[in-house]
C-alpha cells in the first residue's frame, strides 16, 4: 500500500473495520462477564448477588451472540486454528501497513502559506 488516497487501497476496508469493532466488542464483553463474577463472589447481599446473577446472565448471553456473529462473518474461527492464525496474520500486517504510510509530510515548514506574514 503505497497511497493511501488511491480508493483501490481502500477495498475491503469497511469490513476490516466492522471486524475490529466486533472483536473489541467481544474482549470488552468477556471483561465484563470477568468483572461480574469477581463481584459476585465479594458480594454477601442477598439482592445484589441477584442483580449480579442477571447481568452475568445477559453477559454470557451476550457473548455467546457476538460470538455467533463472528463466526458467521467468516472473522472468527474457534475451531479451527490454521484460518485463525490467517485472519490474525492478515489483520497484523494491515495495521503494519497503515502504520507505514507516509500520513504527514517531511517539510512541515509554514514560511509563504499566510497571505500576511504574523506580527
Amino acid at each position: 500500500m503505497n497511497d493511501y488516497l488511491d480508493p483501490i487501497n481502500s477495498v475491503g476496508m469497511p469490513e476490516l473495520v466492522d471486524s475490529a469493532i466486533a472483536l473489541e466488542f467481544l474482549m470488552t464483553v468477556k471483561n465484563g462477564i470477568r468483572n461480574c463474577a469477581a463481584a459476585l463472589t465479594q458480594s454477601a447481599d442477598p439482592e445484589v448477588q441477584l442483580a449480579l446473577m442477571e447481568h452475568l446472565e445477559q453477559g454470557i448471553d451476550l457473548h455467546g451472540e457476538v460470538t455467533e456473529l463472528m463466526m458467521n462473518k467468516g472473522w472468527f474461527y474457534p475451531y479451527d486454528m490454521d484460518k485463525q492464525m490467517q485472519i490474525d496474520r492478515k489483520s497484523a500486517e494491515t495495521a503494519l501497513d497503515i502504520a507505514r504510510l507516509p500520513l504527514f509530510p517531511n517539510n512541515t515548514n509554514r514560511k509563504g502559506l499566510f497571505p500576511t506574514p504574523p506580527n
